[in-house]
């Protein structure tokens, strides 16, 4: 007999499947993965983002949540694919209260990955395509009010007579994203920013600042960018674009607003947040509160002898503004993050004599060696063109484990240690100190393990190559002088301005400013994997802590990282968070325990 093709493996594999789920024989559905196989939901079987690893583990989930999921339907979406002894599908299924989408890799006939997804809600699905408002009452209507007219009263109303059912504290692309997802699934929501306009975070940092993540990465939901819209956009177009895109999307966007204080009713069940909106104090009351301030919390601002005897000017990197002031002036960057690279470098071009202080080693990759070896096979212009759409490229993306990702990321930079060999070691001469991470696995495993400790470059590499940015590695500050930096090393370091690019703080310490130490420390560090590598202490969570899921806090969620996630989890939030308006019971399964040792 012939060998089966890829889809008729798949469709085996799913048949057997669905059929031992629909009669919850867990015995005969996890001996369809591998021993060590993987399974990551995003909260269909799991109302969670939950990554399982190994058939007991499998086997667990299963036994907990099946009775309540029951999935159905389970089919082929289209051909499947065989390349190097993987088979890889799309798939389809149902739930008892949802739809979902799928991705499966098999390898023998067995399950090395399964990706689950939910895509909407039953009963509660998008308005849109034949679901989408008239928009407009033909007739003759006496007193009518056109569509600015009930635009303009329920924006009135939201916050006053009726009470949101979100509050999102971050208007940046994090906030903005999901609340165009909330938006479209009818949650009243409120996003507070207390910069006046969307994209005034982008628009007030340095002049030079571009996006380091090529185009097709960086959509937001719903409305990609125009396809002339320059690969590396410059931060003033993202700027426009947010602002742009809160007016289309309808957005309750609270500018000028800073939330002061935040309480958990527990009587009422619901938040208490006060809020200062341009000089005016209100009271909001929702039942769901959503830090989106970013993948970062508060700056970490170093604490060096002498600071406070400094007679120029120092700032956190969060603070700097450009280098059009500091023409022919001494610059001091304290760090060799992105932040740093990108400001010395600004600097540079604006006159100034430029020291960076490298206290530990980096991560330097090339832009062109990540767009042509690592997003480019999803995220391009090829990429498009031969039919893999940004929901697509987020999907693939997501469908490898996060256990699984250093084996495949490792040899990619090889091959990019080779590519730009040259750089590297014209860097090392330089004295910069390099690394490829704990593991070899690069700059995207650093950015999920704690994010810092690697450059996109973008130029200024080629600048401390050749000297023209000074650099001092290996070294700390001792102590800070009236008009000198002093080194570890006993220099010194003439300065007119020093910057600190120091990092950031967990996001939970937005939770612990804004609502208390008490709840931060609840809900544990969010961010990191638990690798056990530097600065991502264990134990191993296999997912990002606590983002874009729920927390051991009632009712408090995180939600941010770079542009492709803030729109790809938004979806998964933003889904969560319509269940419990709608009162659509969501067990959670593996809720993130807190670790005091973290």
């Amino acid at each position: 007999m012939p060998l089966p093709t890829p889809s008729q493996e798949v469709t085996r594999w799913l048949d057997a499947f669905g059929a031992s789920l629909e009669r919850q024989d867990i015995t005969a559905a996890t001996e369809l993965f591998e021993p060590q196989g993987y399974w990551r939901d995003l909260v269909t079987f799991t109302w969670n983002i939950k990554t399982l690893e190994g058939r007991p583990q499998i086997a667990a989930m299963l036994d907990a949540q099946l009775g309540s999921v029951q999935p159905t339907n389970w089919r082929l979406e289209e051909e499947a694919s065989l390349a190097d002894g993987v088979t890889e599908a799309w798939l389809t299924f149902e739930t008892a209260v949802a739809r979902g989408r799928g991705y499966l890799r098999l390898r023998g006939g067995q399950a090395w990955t399964l990706l689950t997804t939910m895509l909407e809600l039953k009963g509660f699905e998008e308005r849109k395509g034949s679901r989408r408002d008239r928009g407009a009452q033909h007739g003759v209507v006496k007193d009518r009010r056109n569509w600015l007219d009930r635009k303009a009263a329920a924006e009135a109303e939201l916050g006053s007579s009726r009470q949101p059912y979100v509050v999102i504290i971050g208007g940046g692309q994090g906030g903005i994203a999901l609340g165009a997802r909330l938006r479209r699934l009818s949650v009243p929501t409120i996003i507070i920013e207390k910069n006046e306009r969307p994209g005034d975070s982008w628009r007030k940092r340095y002049h030079s600042l571009c996006l380091h993540d090529p185009i097709w990465y960086d959509h937001l939901p719903y409305l990609p960018f125009p396809d002339d819209w320059p690969v590396f956009s410059p931060k003033d177009k993202i700027a426009d674009w947010l602002e742009m895109y809160t007016r289309i999307m309808e957005l309750n966007y609270w500018g000028s607003s800073e939330a002061s204080s935040a309480r958990w009713d527990d009587a009422a069940q619901e938040w208490v947040i006060r809020i200062n909106r341009a000089g005016e104090e209100i009271t909001l009351r929702p039942k769901q509160l959503v830090l989106a301030t970013g993948m970062s919390g508060i700056p970490n601002q170093p604490q060096f002898p002498g600071m406070e005897n400094f007679q120029g000017t120092q700032t956190h990197s969060s603070g700097f503004r450009g280098g059009q002031d500091w023409v022919g002036k001494k610059a001091v960057v304290i760090g060799s993050n992105n932040s740093a690279h990108d400001i010395c470098a600004d600097l540079w071009e604006h006159g100034a004599d430029v020291t960076m202080v490298q206290r530990s080693s980096t991560h330097i990759a090339t832009s062109d060696s990540l767009m042509e070896l690592s997003l480019g096979p999803l995220y391009s212009e090829e990429a498009v063109a031969s039919g893999i759409t940004t929901e697509k490229a987020d999907l693939m993306f997501a469908s490898t484990p996060y256990r699984a990702l250093p084996d495949v990321h490792i040899p990619l930079y090889k091959d990019i240690a080779e590519r730009d060999a040259d750089l590297y070691k014209r860097l090392e001469q330089a004295g910069f100190m390099l690394d490829f991470g704990d593991d070899g696995s690069g700059l995207f495993m650093k950015y999920l393990r704690r994010g810092s400790g690697y450059y996109i470059d973008v130029g200024a590499s080629e600048l401390v190559a050749q000297g023209k940015v000074k650099l001092r590695s290996g070294v700390n500050v001792s102590r800070v002088n009236a008009r000198s930096v002093t080194l570890s090393d006993g220099s010194d370091l003439p300065a007119d301005l020093i910057v600190y690019a120091t990092g950031y703080g967990s996001m939970n310490g937005w939770a612990a400013k804004l609502i208390s130490q008490e709840v931060a420390d609840k809900v544990g560090k969010v961010w990191g994997l638990g690798s056990g590598t530097n600065k991502d202490p264990g134990p191993w969570e296999g997912e990002l802590r606590n983002m874009w899921k729920p927390t051991q806090v009632t009712g408090l969620w995180f939600h941010g990282g770079n542009l492709h996630q803030s729109r790809h989890y938004s979806l998964y939030l933003s889904l969560q968070l319509k269940a419990r308006m709608e009162e659509i019971p969501t067990p959670v399964y593996g809720l993130q325990e807190v670790h005091h040792t973290q």
